[in-house]
């Protein structure tokens, strides 16, 4: 297993083995829905981590801050995608952020 396949996700891991023609419509989907956003890659990948932290979604948090890395995201703006629910969806998204601080600082 690759460094970014470990940061999959145990239960979508499973999902791609176990229902390979669903995990590629929505691979699809997926695509599609990136190539018709107006956002830069930076943005939509920073959004997206603030999306995970509103609804606790931790588990997908360190694939997706290697994907905002690998976009050019600091690791500030990685800290601040998170935070910035806080208002709308309160402290738990803080639960998120030793995760995405550990996984953005890790080698």
């Amino acid at each position: 297993m690759n460094n970014q396949q470990s940061k999959i996700s145990n239960a979508f891991q499973i999902f791609m083995s176990e229902a390979p023609q669903h995990a590629q419509a929505w691979g699809a989907l997926v695509q599609g829905l990136a190539g018709a956003s107006a956002l830069d890659q930076k943005t939509q990948a920073l959004a997206y981590l603030a999306v995970l932290a509103a609804l606790g979604r931790e588990s997908g948090v360190p694939f997706h801050v290697d994907a905002a890395k690998k976009v050019g995201a600091s690791r500030e703006e990685v800290i601040s995608a998170i935070l910035v629910g806080l208002p709308a969806a309160g402290h738990g998204v803080t639960q998120v952020l030793p995760t995405a601080v550990a996984t953005y600082d890790a080698k």
